[in-house]
């Protein structure tokens, strides 16, 4: 079976080393062109770029998947199947090229969470569980027929970075299944399960403005948002008029009278924030302009009005 795999970020890279390991025949990988980034903003290659030419295997950088050289590239290739996990939209002449057509792997138990970020919203949601789902690729983003798919437990205090790795490699392994009963006879899966419109969540893309904190909200709520958006892109609020990234925090559900985002610390040990039904005591933190660190060491650099 020759393969054809499309990915860009670290997340892509289990399914793809999988794929290697397992001894399928990858015979192209195609990711986002490089772009400029850091202080010298230096070309960088994408995760998936750098594993496919550490493994000799050809690279194709499109900017437009419509592009008639690429496509003219990709049908030179003859593969049987594609692959795509945590890659940009295709048009229809993409994946529906090869004979066994395009399969995803998407970071959910569809139909639950279609979208670009679900493993984030799974955690802000307050979800006890998650999962991966390979389905076949058609019009409609997310909604083919589902052919394998693994549950995974979502613990209290998981970050979207911890389930990030653990959906990862769960990925990999359900590609693996599923590539496999493609390769021994084909599998045509079953229609996703018709869930009202109104049960159905849904994980669009996070913008700037779903990570700033709202004091206002629950203790249980932000608490959630925290770990939910934490390595990235990380939710945030405002000390003393300085943008205040939190990474890590702990809920202290209880009854007070301080206002709603007011700060509290004794400027040694601890910082937190009042919120409704309680505080959020803050553990991992980064100021406008400085590095990230612990907060004991914030507090002995840093002077601020307590209320």
């Amino acid at each position: 079976m020759r393969i054809i795999f499309m990915g860009t970020p670290d997340f892509a890279v289990a399914s793809l080393d999988a794929l290697v390991q397992h001894g399928y025949d990858v015979v192209a990988v195609i990711t986002a062109p490089d772009k400029p980034a850091g202080r010298g903003l230096q070309l960088q290659q994408s995760a998936v770029k750098q594993y496919a030419v550490s493994r000799d295997i050809p690279v194709m950088q499109p900017e437009k998947l419509k592009n008639p050289a690429f496509l003219e590239e990709l049908r030179s290739y003859k593969a049987d199947l594609q692959v795509v996990v945590a890659f940009r939209m295709l048009p229809e002449l993409v994946w529906d090229m090869p004979p066994l057509g395009t399969i995803n792997v998407h970071a959910s138990l569809l139909p639950q969470y279609r979208g670009a970020a679900p493993i984030n919203w799974a955690i802000i949601n307050g979800e006890k569980e998650s999962g991966v789902t390979t389905f076949k690729l058609q019009h409609e983003i997310d909604t083919g027929n589902i052919l394998f798919s693994a549950k995974v437990p979502i613990r209290d205090d998981e970050t979207a970075g911890e389930l990030h790795d653990a959906l990862m490699q769960a990925g990999a392994d359900v590609l693996i299944k599923t590539v496999a009963a493609l390769a021994g006879g084909g599998i045509e899966g079953t229609v996703q399960n018709n869930i009202p419109a109104d049960q159905l969540k849904h994980a669009p893309k996070i913008f700037k403005d779903d990570c700033r904190i709202n004091w206002e909200k629950p203790v249980e709520e932000i608490y959630n948002l925290i770990r939910g958006l934490s390595p990235y892109p990380t939710a945030f609020t405002t000390l003393q008029g300085k943008t205040l990234k939190i990474f890590k925090a702990v809920k202290e559900p209880g009854v007070h009278a301080h206002a709603a985002g007011s700060a509290h610390s004794d400027h040694k040990t601890y910082l937190k924030f009042a919120t409704e039904g309680g505080y959020i005591r803050v553990e991992e933190l980064q100021l406008e302009g400085k590095k990230k660190m612990g907060v004991e060491e914030f507090l002995r650099g840093f002077r601020f009005e307590v209320k």
